[in-house]
């Protein structure tokens, strides 16, 4: 299996059929990555940049780890450290970078586009690893992968996407995916935090969190991201928790199955409380650990690469 496209820069562009194919080819990974011996020889001898512009732990991490284990040669760049600060252009960098005969970039960036435009710029396939408030492909194919092992289906699905819907690329990609699979999407915050016409995008909106977890199946809490809130979005922290925080006594409207997901780094005591983030409904180490799988199948994918019984034995 492969994807046609030759890049992965958002979950908008992208069919159902072909997120269910890298959902599909994430299952052989899963394997890999629990048993002694993590290596697969299928990107041997290819080279991956890992070019992060905006500070990262878990993407970041997680990407540098898909890639040693399928025994791809890493590089990772860091723009305070790098050329950036002498005043050297996103084009020049990535030409410059291009020219040493990598094989494969994975870009984080804090403009929206950035991914799109790097993609124009270079011949070998790009990784959106998130491109400020527009996407975050592989964190929402992480959430779907999640969902779909622990609930074992996506389709049907009463998912609620809860907090700063408009500054969030992992709800607009989360959005896309679990919608192109069949589930029903609720995003969930303050006026302030809702794009305007967001229900373009085949949503329902919701403005009370006690009125919307009763029918919840998937519950996904977005991280107030205060370094991109210029503005006063709601009066403090404290009225935000107090309306939109998932605790204890929020849950007991949930429904008894109830899945919860949160994309990282949390606000412990803002989006939720610890008895919620470390309680028996969290499936966010789940989050972490899937996304190893994901985003080796994103790799493999875009590698063009065929996986063979000799790569998983």
């Amino acid at each position: 299996m492969k994807l046609e496209r030759g890049n992965l820069l958002g979950l908008e562009e992208l069919t159902g059929e072909e997120i269910e194919t890298i959902l599909e080819t994430a299952e052989s990974f899963v394997e890999i990555s629990e048993r002694p011996l993590k290596k697969v020889p299928v990107l041997r001898g290819l080279t991956v940049v890992n070019l992060f512009f905006e500070p990262s732990t878990r993407t970041r991490i997680s990407f540098e780890i898909a890639e040693k284990r399928l025994s791809a040669d890493t590089v990772n760049f860091s723009a305070t450290t790098s050329s950036t600060v002498k005043g050297e252009t996103l084009k020049d960098t990535a030409r410059n970078i291009e020219s040493m005969g990598i094989d494969m970039l994975v870009m984080r960036h804090s403009a929206p586009g950035a991914a799109a435009y790097l993609a124009g710029i270079v011949d070998c396939p790009v990784i959106n690893a998130g491109d400020g408030p527009h996407e975050h492909p592989t964190q929402a194919l992480l959430d779907l992968f999640t969902v779909k092992r622990t609930r074992s289906r996506i389709a049907g699905l009463n998912v609620v996407i809860v907090g700063d819907i408009l500054h969030s690329r992992v709800a607009r990609s989360n959005v896309f995916g679990f919608t192109k699979l069949g589930a029903k999407v609720t995003v969930c915050g303050p006026p302030t935090m809702i794009p305007p016409g967001i229900e373009e995008l085949g949503v329902e909106v919701s403005y009370n969190l006690r009125e919307a977890l009763p029918e919840a199946d998937v519950v996904m809490m977005l991280r107030i991201q205060r370094e991109r809130l210029e503005d006063c979005y709601f009066p403090t922290l404290r009225e935000y928790s107090d309306l939109f925080g998932l605790d204890g006594e929020k849950m007991k409207l949930a429904k008894g199955d109830v899945t919860v997901m949160h994309p990282g780094p949390i606000n412990r005591g803002v989006e939720m409380t610890p008895e919620v983030a470390d309680g028996p409904y969290s499936v966010i180490l789940e989050q972490v650990k899937y996304g190893l799988a994901v985003r080796m199948a994103v790799l493999y994918l875009l590698s063009g690469g065929e996986l063979s019984s000799e790569d998983v034995d």
